[in-house]
């Protein structure tokens, strides 16, 4: 009988027509839907796929990271090749490696990091309207930098996470928050150890009226201290939003961003 190998794969997907990444029973259109028949026509078995962190209908990804079992005998060119073929344009596997039964795509994740990517300019972005938020107010970096200073370090984001969060425990660790321009686009870089529902898109939205000079700087301390999420700013577009990459364990050999996330 062939041994059960586990792969750790990565996977790049545009999500703006898809429900967000986690399969549902509505027959909806998801990301784990279509990798997950991907790979199982390539196995010419059926299998699952665990990823590193779910993502809401909208968000995209760079560097998703997810594991599953075959005994199949593939290599790692031959789960890529098979499974792009099998999967709509929007989504494609970047990479494949064996890897040990240790490894867990969510639990042995010690860092994610996310973009929040934001066109700020007076008209209404085109090519990039399903891959960007849109700021018609000008926004003041140095202003969104400050704000985002209070939110780095462990804290309790109960304000920053959405009503329906599911999680046990609204504390988590920010160990980098950095807000940058690049022409019209304004950057938003998240690092923590986990993230809570909507977190990200929180922050962005305080974030966002402070550097509109809607706020001061000291609001998003403020409402991070509340731990009420109906005293926060509103929760940004979903299209902005990607989902960068994962940090693992160096035993596991895993790569934390793809050199797509370097482009920005």
């Amino acid at each position: 009988m062939a041994e059960i190998v586990r792969y750790a794969a990565g996977i790049e997907y545009d999500g703006h027509a898809f429900h967000g990444w986690q399969a549902q029973k509505t027959g909806v259109d998801s990301v784990q839907q279509r990798v997950e028949h991907a790979l199982s026509r390539v196995a010419d078995h059926t299998l699952n796929v665990v990823c590193a962190g779910r993502t809401d209908a909208g968000v995209h990804a760079i560097n998703q990271v997810v594991h599953f079992e075959s005994a199949a005998p593939r290599d790692a060119l031959a789960w890529i090749r098979g499974a792009n073929a099998n999967l709509p344009k929007e989504v494609a596997l970047t990479w494949v490696k064996p890897v040990s039964a240790e490894f867990h795509a969510r639990f042995s994740a010690t860092r994610r990091c996310y973009r929040y990517v934001i066109v700020n300019r007076a008209v209404r972005p085109t090519f990039l309207a399903w891959r960007s938020a849109w700021e018609y107010r000008p926004l003041d970096v140095a202003q969104m930098q400050q704000a985002a200073n209070y939110l780095i370090g462990e804290h309790d984001f109960s304000s920053y996470r959405a009503l329906a969060c599911q999680a046990k425990s609204p504390v988590r660790t920010v160990h980098r928050l950095q807000v940058r321009r690049i022409g019209e686009l304004v950057l938003i870089d998240a690092e923590a150890n986990a993230f809570l529902h909507h977190m990200v898109r929180n922050i962005a939205g305080v974030l966002m009226d402070v550097g509109a000079g809607k706020s001061t700087p000291s609001w998003a301390q403020e409402v991070l201290h509340a731990r009420d999420r109906t005293l926060g700013g509103v929760t940004a577009a979903p299209h902005g939003l990607y989902f960068l990459g994962v940090m693992y364990p160096e035993q596991f050999g895993i790569p934390y961003m793809s050199e797509t996330a370097m482009l920005w």
